[in-house]
């Protein structure tokens, strides 16, 4: 019989819910949401709402965060709702709940569309349409421009892709003042940065798994001795982008230093990536910036929050504002 399934659609017959029996937990709806994803938003988010320059009550600002989160969680449920064919290829996503048999993939569809505009009608009526209509957009650029376009087609899937996850300090400011600045933007920029050199270090150990599943990932399309060069090269520009904050005025004497010191040991790891290319001394190269790069973004957040939110050091207005005073 002559399947009439496109390739890089999901299957959408209903036979092939019927056919398998579903027994999913909360847990199993939980995990559409990708949590550990959204701790990243949320966490970026409230960076973003504590630097952000404008008073906001502080139950709208939470229940704001919350909404963001569930944007977030939505947009995850489509991308697995949409990725649940390459996902039961893969050995890294193989038991997540679609491929595992715990949820159907109309549940998945559902549950992420109808969250999708819960949270941006409910963040448009708490705190500001602008604001809803940012979230709107990062959902739509995930689970659309991400998911189903760039993510089979090009190699830039990672590059381009990585907006949708450095949206939140954007959408989390427009939460408190009505508009974005440079200041969220230049935090957009570093999530932005980071993500490249972050998932291709991880992506490098995992080519075969991308391969066998037809995703155009970086070391399968460019070789991985080019992902290499390109880890390098982009971690050499994350490195002074984390400083700028400083400059702006954005982040406090602690933040320099941290964001200096963190700067440089990604870039030696980074170089470790580059020179070490074979056998267990790649991986294990391969591993560590994968696990700092992570330490390193929370480190710079952790640290602006902690400026901020508890006064240490001069985290307003320390430092010469070159950025925002050429702009």
């Amino acid at each position: 019989m002559i399947s009439s399934h496109m390739p890089g659609q999901p299957d959408a017959s209903p036979s092939g819910d019927d056919a398998r029996v579903y027994s999913g937990s909360v847990r199993d709806y939980l995990e559409l949401f990708k949590p550990r994803v959204m701790s990243l938003v949320i966490f970026t988010a409230l960076v973003g709402m504590v630097v952000a320059k404008g008073h906001l009550h502080p139950v709208i600002a939470a229940v704001s965060l919350g909404l963001i989160a569930v944007g977030a969680g939505a947009s995850g449920a489509l991308n697995m709702w949409w990725d649940q064919d390459i996902d039961a290829r893969m050995s890294r996503t193989a038991k997540r709940p679609i491929p595992a048999g715990q949820v159907t993939g109309s549940e998945a569809l559902s549950l992420g569309l109808s969250l999708s505009v819960a949270s941006v009608v409910f963040l448009g009526l708490i705190a500001n349409w602008f604001a809803a209509g940012l979230l709107a957009f990062t959902i739509f650029f995930y689970a659309v421009v991400y998911s189903m376009w760039l993510k089979r087609w090009t190699a830039q899937n990672i590059v381009i892709g990585g907006a949708a996850g450095a949206f939140p300090p954007m959408v989390a400011e427009a939460v408190v003042t009505g508009s974005v600045s440079w200041d969220s933007f230049i935090l957009f920029l570093i999530i932005f940065m980071w993500t490249p050199p972050h998932f291709w270090a991880l992506a490098l150990s995992k080519s075969g798994d991308y391969e066998k599943a037809g995703v155009p990932m970086m070391p399968n399309v460019a070789g991985p001795d080019s992902t290499r060069t390109q880890i390098l090269v982009y971690t050499l520009l994350l490195a002074p982008l984390g400083v700028v904050p400083f400059f702006m005025g954005l982040g406090g004497w602690t933040y320099a230093v941290v964001s200096v010191i963190s700067g440089l040991l990604m870039i030696v790891l980074a170089v470790q990536v580059y020179r070490r290319r074979e056998g267990a001394a790649a991986t294990k190269a391969e591993q560590a910036l994968f696990g700092f790069s992570i330490l390193y973004l929370f480190l710079l957040f952790a640290t602006l929050l902690a400026e901020h939110a508890f006064g240490l050091g001069s985290g307003f207005d320390v430092g010469p504002r070159l950025v925002s005073g050429i702009i």
